[in-house]
């Protein structure tokens, strides 16, 4: 019995759950950006806003799990040395290359023909810019130190912009630079965890990560943390946001993004734990109380008071 169980395990892990894992449904919550028009916009509560806000989102998130698969086949030979990506599906044999680019192509395909509901060639034309752009990221870009943090965060833009322009809500510039921002200082901070293991292990775990030390990683995520926390207050009391919500009030929730950003800080720097953004979302717990506060608070704010 134990033994038909082990074996199902092993099937399952080379067949459907591998293909799972080739195109991480886990890291679609990032895909999350493209409502962030839709709140900021007042539109939360709007039926038509909300399905076109659910359409780009799942348009983004195949499109990204296809960047994921030719990054698993880009770096593959890498992955087989790696102690912890040696698990990885393709890296570990449970999925095939060309298994991988078919999946890829597939996933692509759907992100396309998800968008082609919308009828929106600008939502296309971005989601087709994102990934091409981040097809040169795995390829050669991701090489380069800094380039690599601001691709990365630009892809956020990219996504807040799918998310505007499906839903036809216009963006504050503040938005979107705190978008550009707030993601790359997360980036950063993914990036000490690289630094702080290669510290430890001698061995760097990406071929840029030379280029960073704990020194320049650590002023790069106080500058970064600092301009954010200035730009959401800037967003919170300019006239066209304080005519939009018609309260003045929304400076106050700036608290929130200050503690918010200081928790994330110290996960980084004190507990060292900063490596997957998305693990901290769904599992710090004090992180999820902040976030859950701030975005009560907003709402209050915009939609009782």
């Amino acid at each position: 019995m134990t033994s038909n169980m082990n074996e199902n395990k092993m099937k399952d892990s080379k067949g459907f759950g591998a293909l799972m894992r080739l195109i991480r449904p886990k890291q679609w919550i990032k895909n999350g950006f493209v409502f962030v028009p839709l709140f900021f916009g007042g539109a939360l509560f709007h039926v038509d806003a909300l399905v076109a806000g659910l359409v780009t989102f799942f348009a983004f998130s195949f499109a990204a799990s296809s960047i994921y698969c030719f990054n698993d086949i880009f770096d593959v030979e890498a992955d087989r040395r790696h102690p912890v990506k040696c698990h990885r599906p393709i890296a570990s044999g449970a999925v095939s290359i060309k298994q991988a680019y078919a999946l890829m192509l597939i996933t692509f395909a759907l992100s396309m023909g998800i968008c082609c509901l919308l009828g929106s060639l600008e939502t296309i034309g971005i989601i087709a810019f994102y990934w091409l752009l981040n097809l040169g990221y795995c390829a050669k870009l991701k090489q380069y130190a800094i380039i690599d943090v601001c691709v990365v965060a630009f892809g956020f833009v990219l996504r807040l912009l799918a998310g505007g322009v499906s839903t036809h809500i216009m963006l504050s510039k503040w938005i979107v630079l705190m978008t550009f921002l707030i993601t790359l200082f997360m980036s950063f901070a993914k990036r000490r965890d690289d630094v702080v293991r290669m510290e430890k292990t001698g061995e760097a775990p990406r071929k840029n990560t030379i280029r960073y030390n704990l020194t320049f990683i650590n002023q790069a995520i106080t500058i970064t943390a600092s301009v954010t926390l200035v730009c959401y207050i800037m967003y919170t009391v300019s006239p066209e946001v304080i005519e939009n919500f018609h309260t003045e009030n929304l400076y106050l929730t700036s608290v929130f993004v200050l503690v918010g950003l200081l928790r994330y800080i110290q996960i980084a720097v004190v507990d060292e734990q900063s490596g997957d953004p998305t693990k901290i979302i769904l599992r710090d717990r004090i992180t999820q109380f902040i976030v859950l506060a701030w975005l009560l608070s907003f709402l209050f704010l915009i939609y009782i008071v």
